[in-house]
């Protein structure tokens, strides 16, 4: 027994070293087996995420629409624009955010224009100043450019928390001129941009209306009865009106029956069409527009138009605007244009027609 014991042992020992030799040389000759492959030679590279954190976003404040985190933030510019025929087309207006015409004298109307959203290299022609303008400048801070006026009304504007950029003064030497391509008196520019790098310590207004994300969501877009064109009549002498394009969900300006174009050649148009009734008072002369208390409003938004009350308590409040049950109305996200429309002015407002 002893004898076969040992005999096995050394059996097994002899076979041992059989296998582990075929196996040394398998592994010289490639013919491992797989299971002792190095794991890691064929893994794929390690995953990388190519995800980038949105950057922040907020709205232009006086356009609703969204726009870079920290991109506006600058001053608005605004500017009283002459709207005699002599002065057309204006340098500029399709850029504004909002456009309030009011009358003036003769029956004819001139513009509150003011930019935040885009600032134009040049804007205007910019005319004087009227008792008006600070009740509607106030609200929005910034800069209003003109070209003078009678002294009591230029003392009005500067008492006002808004930069006076005044025409013939040191401070705006190299950012009014006269330009060559329309006459005097309608024909000092300005230039807007360089205007607004030489006050870069004023801030940006605040938000002053409420908006819907789209035409459609507006308030009257929504709720509104279906509206294609707005007609107002300032004076017996000036008129204009605003049709619907539902292609472009924009209102499309004219005056006096023809189309109302910018310096390009093509025609304004507005996200918004607001019409204010409001008082107008004779001030030594002059018409004055009382842009406080309240009045009237007709809201045309995303081809619809919705009924309401405007309402204003003070120079420096916004303007706030109100359906009949008090809530307050969104306007579309984009440009809008303010009629100040006279007691003796009037409105229309034209119905789709039925097939």
């Amino acid at each position: 027994m002893p004898v076969r014991f040992f005999r096995t042992a050394a059996a097994r020992r002899a076979s041992g070293a059989i296998l582990a030799g075929a196996l040394a040389l398998a592994t010289i000759t490639g013919c491992a087996p797989e299971r002792n492959a190095n794991p890691t030679a064929s893994a794929s590279p390690p995953w990388v995420s190519t995800y980038e954190t949105p950057k922040p976003t907020e709205l232009a404040p006086l356009r609703g629409t969204t726009v870079p985190g920290g991109s506006l933030d600058h001053a608005s510019i605004a500017a009283k624009v002459d709207n005699h025929w002599d002065a057309r087309p204006q340098v500029g207006l399709e850029l504004t955010d909002m456009v309030f015409e009011e009358l003036v004298e003769g029956g004819i109307t001139r513009y509150v224009a003011i930019w935040q959203s885009t600032i134009p290299e040049l804007l205007g022609p910019v005319r004087s100043i009227r008792p008006m303008d600070p009740d509607i400048v106030s609200p929005f801070g910034g800069i209003i450019c003109y070209s003078g006026g009678q002294p009591r009304f230029v003392r009005l504007m500067q008492q006002t928390p808004v930069y006076n950029a005044i025409h013939g003064q040191a401070d705006t030497e190299s950012t009014f001129f006269r330009t060559d391509t329309k006459d005097s008196p309608h024909d000092v520019l300005v230039r807007a941009q360089k205007l607004l790098d030489q006050h870069t310590d004023i801030a940006p207004p605040q938000q002053q209306f409420a908006y819907s994300l789209d035409a459609a969501s507006s308030s009257a877009g929504k709720d509104g009865s279906p509206t294609t064109a707005v007609a107002y009549q300032f004076s017996y002498s000036y008129y204009g009106s605003w049709l619907w394009n539902a292609d472009a969900k924009l209102w499309m300006r004219t005056q006096q029956g023809d189309i109302d174009k910018d310096s390009n050649g093509n025609q304004l148009s507005a996200s918004n069409v607001v019409v204010l009734r409001v008082n107008v008072v004779n001030d030594g002369g002059v018409p004055k527009t009382v842009l406080s208390g309240s009045g009237e409003a007709w809201v045309s938004s995303g081809g619809g138009t919705i009924h309401g009350t405007w309402s204003k308590s003070s120079p420096t409040d916004s303007i706030r605007l109100v359906d009949g049950n008090g809530v307050t109305i969104r306007l579309a996200a984009g440009n809008t244009w303010f009629e100040l429309l006279p007691p003796a002015g009037s409105v229309s407002f034209v119905a789709p027609t039925t097939p």
